[in-house]
């Protein structure tokens, strides 16, 4: 009998840090069964799971009394991830293999009651510890392995079951490390399914659609029903530019912390996230007794497009400020605070009242003034605020339904969307930030020079509306876009009034 020790890690947030899992099996006192370090249900339940999987794996444990300790201590555990790392812990004890044949590795997996090894979340950022660990490997289920083939450097060994990782540790067979097919971002139109091509008309919302993918700007359709809002929002992917390898692995990496990667490598196209109006704070957010990327989380990098945004509780709504402002979510428990990324761009819509035919030439409203104030003020104007482009989608004129597709594609849209970034990320080379829709402070002063007739331009606007101070820092945001998309290095007037004009809510307050 004697000590062996198995490595593997604890997710917190979407980073994992080191556990070492320490088995002693004693003879001495009666056969009992002890797990220490701050295990939580799942890994509780642990035992009988890895017992029944050693028995019809054919390894059977003598009496003893075993004691598993999870360090460090103080740092809580979680998961079915730890039942393969207990089961060679056990089995180490005994000598069923050399203990010296599992050092440097980290292992993780679930297993079944027949010793099958089934696919745990958080394999990517595992493996990713571990390489910074200078571990040479890392033993997880096959279903995981491209998963954590993604990390370079490290040695990547999926495995079917107990008996197979088994038979490599005592070198009986040997496993061939798992190969990530190489990046290559999405990049061609052809990989998505939906073009701006099949909307017919709209293009008004098709230019704000532009303007927002150009400086990762927030949007907001305001139309009566049937009018192609949601159409237009499920087409704004196929104009973002690709993502960048980083921006892949971040990704790749909420989805594995999520367990929604479904064995897939490297995540390649940008993630559309479009939650019902249902969804509770945590499910947007994030959060829960044991936290979890919300749908704001799993759309970093992405687009998050909520329908019927009146429709979503005040409180679920009112939490997005924070993410929307800094581009990550934090969630405070007693014992410990975490950080979801979310840098988002937020796509909304709305009808314009109850009914959804205000302003409709087809439709009569049937709302009385009261109830489209109540309506409406269930949007604070804070969250409206961050909300940089207000634009209108009217009802589509019969003619315009008639033509077969519009003239309007993905494709020259993507490229005029392209060639902006492109500017912007020249312009803000060694910044923290490369859009437009992420200018503030000094920058904005700096990157977004008005010159005097713009200026007495905004001064009778900001007077005529009402503006907040946000609200006027999102129209130079959006000016300095429109230019950009316009090749044009100075903001001129025309680029303020259109910004301006995008802001329709703003508009409508005056009214």
């Amino acid at each position: 009998m004697s000590l062996s020790i198995i490595t593997t890690g604890a997710l917190l947030g979407i980073e994992a840090h080191p556990v070492t899992l320490e088995v002693d099996l004693s003879r001495q006192g009666m056969p009992s069964f002890t797990l220490v370090g701050l295990a939580e249900g799942a890994v509780r339940e642990s035992k009988e799971r890895v017992f029944a999987a050693l028995r019809n794996a054919g390894c059977r444990l003598p009496p003893a009394r075993i004691t598993v300790n999870l360090a460090p201590a103080g740092m809580r555990k979680e998961g079915s991830g730890y039942d393969l790392p207990l089961a060679l812990a056990l089995l180490a004890a005994v000598e069923v293999f050399p203990a010296e044949a599992a050092t440097g590795l980290f292992f993780a997996g679930e297993l079944s009651l027949t010793g099958e090894l089934k696919p745990v979340p958080g394999v990517l950022p595992l493996a990713a510890r571990a390489r910074r660990e200078g571990a040479r490997g890392i033993v997880v289920p096959r279903a995981n392995a491209l998963e954590a083939a993604v990390v370079e450097g490290l040695a990547v060994f999926g495995a079917n079951d107990l008996g197979q990782v088994l038979r490599f540790l005592t070198g009986e067979e040997a496993l061939s490390p798992a190969v990530a097919p190489p990046f290559a971002a999405a990049g061609e139109q052809s990989a998505f399914a939906e073009d701006f091509a099949e909307v017919k008309g709209q293009a008004h919302a098709k230019r704000a659609v532009e303007i927002a993918a150009a400086g990762a700007h927030n949007l907001l359709f305001i139309g009566p029903p049937g009018s192609g809002k949601t159409m237009l929002a499920k087409r704004i992917p196929s104009v973002l530019p690709p993502l960048g390898f980083d921006e892949a692995l971040e990704v790749t990496t909420i989805y594995s912390v999520s367990g929604r990667l479904d064995g897939a490598g490297l995540l390649t196209v940008r993630p559309f996230r479009s939650p019902h109006h249902t969804i509770s704070d945590a499910g947007l957010i994030g959060g829960g007794s044991y936290p979890r990327p919300g749908e704001v989380s799993m759309a970093h990098r992405g687009v998050l497009f909520l329908d019927e945004l009146p429709e979503f509780k005040k409180s679920v709504l009112e939490v997005l400020r924070q993410p929307l402002e800094d581009g990550k979510v934090t969630i405070a428990r007693a014992a410990v605070s975490l950080s979801y990324p979310a840098d988002v761009m937020l796509v909304a819509a709305m009808n314009p009242c109850p009914c959804g035919y205000l302003g409709d030439e087809r439709h009569a409203c049937v709302c009385a003034d009261g109830d489209v104030r109540r309506y409406r003020s269930r949007l604070s104007g804070p969250l409206l605020d961050r909300i940089d482009l207000q634009v209108e989608v009217p009802a589509v004129p019969y003619k315009e339904l008639r033509a077969e597709t519009s003239p309007v594609t993905s494709a020259a849209m993507r490229a005029r969307v392209l060639a902006a970034r492109q500017a912007q990320a020249t312009r803000y080379a060694g910044l923290p930030f490369s859009v437009n829709g992420r200018l503030s402070g000094r920058f904005l002063s700096k990157f977004c020079a008005v010159t005097e007739e713009g200026h007495a331009f905004l001064d009778g606007a900001v007077r005529r509306l009402g503006l907040s101070a946000r609200a006027h820092t999102r129209i130079l945001r959006i000016a300095r876009t429109i230019a950009d998309l316009d090749g044009d290095a100075d903001l001129r007037v025309e680029h303020l009034a259109e910004a301006v004009n995008l802001r329709n809510l703003d508009r409508q307050r005056l009214g």
